[in-house]
């Protein structure tokens, strides 16, 4: 019995620093798993190809993934893909939902080389994209939603989220975007965005790049706003002019 006791005396500081190198292991790979992650927000980079000036923008939060590309002067969309993400091993793998090239190119999930650095991320590739974080700048409306149905709202059917045709908007740190697609077709019906303000009941856009027309680049929209559990009721006129009133549903 007392040899037992011997063996238990010595077992014990053994047993209690297993554990602090257990506690420390845990530490270091959680350690690991938060400098990993990228800081949600906008993230912008600029590039040039063939004489045109580029504008990259880059949309992400916990979860989504927005690569939009366009010229400032003249103003030109020239693409955007967007889906669920996941970073692993500096590798970041998107599952798209849309793809503005889709009919061109076909594809359905890109995987890009990623460094995080001090103030925003490199994508690594033939030529490394630079992008800087925009600063955080927080707002009523920010956060993905899905085009439910026109207002105003008397029970009329919605569409849900398991409908394969989408309207979503991502609004984060002063940016506005809007897509409308496909998810099973990938059909591509258009693109807009820019920076917002939503304030005190008042939604104001100003469009930075439209896929449909170029020409309503410039254009300042004002909107009133009402949160009603989980819907954004949005009224005001559209960019041709029109009386709109639409609801959108937090996108989870």
């Amino acid at each position: 019995m007392a040899h037992n006791k011997g063996i238990i005396r010595i077992f014990k500081p053994i047993k209690a620093l297993i554990m602090k190198w257990i506690i420390l292991l845990f530490s270091v790979i959680s350690l690991g798993s938060i400098q990993a992650q990228i800081s949600p927000g906008v993230y912008h980079a600029k590039d040039s190809v063939d004489g045109l000036n580029l504008t990259h923008e880059l949309k992400i939060d916990n979860t989504y993934f927005i690569h939009t590309i366009y010229t400032e002067s003249p103003p030109g969309f020239v693409k955007t893909v967007g889906g669920f993400y996941n970073l692993e091993n500096d590798v970041l793998t998107v599952k798209l939902e849309f793809n503005s090239n889709y009919e061109e190119d076909t594809t359905t999930s890109v995987e890009l080389p990623v460094e995080i650095v001090e103030e925003g991320l490199v994508l690594i590739g033939d030529s490394n994209l630079n992008f800087k974080k925009d600063p955080n700048l927080k707002q009523p409306l920010d956060g993905k939603w899905l085009f439910a149905t026109r207002g105003p709202d008397e029970g009329q059917e919605r569409r849900e989220e398991s409908n394969s045709r989408k309207t979503m908007k991502f609004l984060s740190d002063g940016y506005f975007q809007w897509i409308a697609y496909d998810t099973e077709t990938f059909k591509f019906s258009g693109t807009g965005g820019g920076t917002y303000t939503s304030k005190d009941g008042v939604y104001s856009e100003n469009i930075q790049f439209f896929s449909r027309d170029n020409a309503r680049v410039g254009a300042q929209l004002n909107f009133t706003y009402e949160i009603k559990d989980d819907d954004w009721h949005h009224k005001g006129k559209n960019s041709k002019g029109r009386p709109m009133y639409e609801i959108w549903a937090v996108r989870k």
